[in-house]
């Protein structure tokens, strides 16, 4: 699908992942669509699986998680479903990511203190050995991907100009 989306539906992804709650009227204003048109491309791009929700972005300390850990996971067993049902069960644990190198698994975690963190990472260290590093500071946040630079181009990354 990468390959079929056209500028307009790279700026409606980029409206959208700045403002989920955007109103269609102005979604299709902004990148010059009427507001039936800019409708059939967002239902289009769910149903193709490209937007897959839209969620509330939460303050962590304002919600009483003032610990973020990152916890790098260890997993010497290959019966993984045991490590997703704490996953499923522990909501403190907001992503997981399975990896290759020496470590098997990176979880961003939230907890209301100290002594919460270590009970989570005590529950994680049930599969393997951990290692937790304490998040000072969230210099970026989630954003969302931007429109690829076309092949050759030497921008490594940058935003291909529309």
């Amino acid at each position: 699908m990468t390959g079929d989306l056209d500028a307009t539906d790279w700026a409606i992804l980029s409206e959208l992942q700045r403002d989920g709650r955007i109103p269609l009227t102005e979604l299709g204003r902004r990148v010059s669509l009427s507001a039936s048109a800019t409708t059939e491309r967002v239902k289009r791009l769910e149903a193709v699986g490209v937007i897959t929700g839209y969620r509330a972005e939460v303050d962590l300390a304002r919600t009483g998680f003032a610990v973020l850990a990152v916890v790098r996971l260890k997993y010497p067993g290959s019966r993984h479903g045991p490590l997703h049902r704490l996953l499923e069960e522990r909501r403190e644990i907001l992503e997981c990511l399975r990896t290759t190198g020496e470590d098997c698994y990176t979880l961003k975690v939230a907890a209301t203190s100290m002594s919460h963190l270590e009970a989570i990472v005590d529950r994680l260290a049930r599969f393997g050995g951990t290692t937790t590093n304490i998040v000072y500071s969230q210099t970026l946040t989630y954003r969302g991907p931007a429109r690829p630079a076309p092949p050759g181009d030497d921008r490594d990354g940058e935003r291909a100009a529309d």
